[in-house]
């Protein structure tokens, strides 16, 4: 179990409601001390924090300025439309502005088969989903992930098993810097413990689980995998528009290390954002900081507000990946 200090742990928060539905005969279940997790980041905290859907530098902008108003520690912002649709200009602003308040920052990698040519992610199945179709495809995210890191940015949002796998082993083989991170898309999210610790094996350093995924499958989570969880507290509607704040000192018992992701419910989707898009993500940019300020408000009424992981802390540990395998020889021209 990793160590939880200096981290100042939660103590034993108070329930919603508990004191009063007791007066009347409504005990609150008891609290199994065997669901918690026995997981930390590794700098002893429990949680951080996300603000997602960050598209560009004036998102970002409204972010910092909305959240140093409302007192939301940020410990990461997501973009989800990709390091494509950003100019270098825009990916080193981001950079620069990220590094000055200590805050992680993580771009989408490229090509995703939403938007590609195939019509199967549009029939009612869904097809192939958000995977990268074809070998261009998967270059592209590439070229995404390479373009990003020499312009500074250290975490790569991923959506595809197979990207996933080749950035890690580009990272293994030093194409890419060592403390690159990769976090698993929420539309890829894994729903059971043997496919979590399975991307964990591909190289990914924090998962985004579904957010309707129940407390009992955060633990049986827990019992095989260390590797940090994301998780919306709030979910976009195109992921549900589930809203469990009540939640969250659970979320955090069950699922630590773990990110608090504050999305936004019953707002119009931004992917791919373009200045088309400009009022709608600017307004959504603060209204997600405002959300993080109620769910940290309810973790403080409730005396479950200890145990952050400090500003700045961004790693996330030792984890277990599959061996690489050593690089195929080049073919002999024939004839030779």
């Amino acid at each position: 179990m990793e160590p939880r200090s200096p981290v100042t742990a939660p103590s034993l928060p108070r329930r919603p409601g508990a004191d009063a539905l007791a007066s009347i005969g409504h005990p609150a279940p008891a609290v199994e001390p065997a669901d918690a997790s026995p997981h930390a980041f590794p700098d002893g905290g429990l949680w951080r924090t996300e603000i997602p859907s960050v598209e560009g530098p004036e998102a970002l902008a409204a972010v910092l300025k909305e959240s140093s108003r409302l007192h939301v520690p940020v410990h990461r912002v997501s973009q989800g439309s990709g390091v494509w649709m950003l100019t270098d200009a825009e990916i080193t602003d981001m950079v620069e502005s990220c590094a000055e308040r200590d805050i992680e920052l993580c771009l989408f990698t490229g090509p995703r088969g939403t938007w590609d040519i195939g019509a199967g992610t549009r029939t009612d199945s869904g097809g192939a989903g958000l995977r990268a179709r074809g070998h261009d495809a998967l270059a592209g995210c590439v070229e995404d992930a390479l373009r990003a890191a020499s312009l500074g940015v250290r975490c790569l949002l991923v959506a595809d098993e197979g990207v996933l796998w080749t950035l890690h082993r580009l990272r293994e083989a030093g194409e890419l810097p060592a403390d690159t991170t990769f976090k698993l898309s929420a539309l890829t999210g894994p729903v059971n413990p043997a496919s979590y610790a399975v991307y964990e094996h591909l190289g990914a350093d924090s998962l985004n689980v579904p957010s309707d995924l129940t407390l009992d499958h955060l633990t049986e989570i827990r019992r095989v995998s260390r590797a940090p969880m994301d998780m919306y507290v709030e979910a976009p509607d195109d992921l549900g528009g589930y809203i469990r704040m009540y939640e969250v000192a659970e979320l955090i018992r069950r699922g630590a290390p773990l990110y608090l992701k504050f999305g936004l419910s019953r707002s119009p989707g931004i992917y791919p954002y373009g200045a088309q898009l400009r009022d709608t993500a600017l307004a959504t940019a603060r209204e997600r900081v405002r959300r993080g300020r109620l769910v940290l408000d309810l973790l403080a009424r409730h005396g479950a507000d200890g145990g952050m992981s400090p500003l700045g802390a961004r790693l996330p540990g030792e984890l277990r990946r599959f061996p690489a395998p050593a690089p195929a020889p080049a073919p002999v021209p024939e004839g030779d």
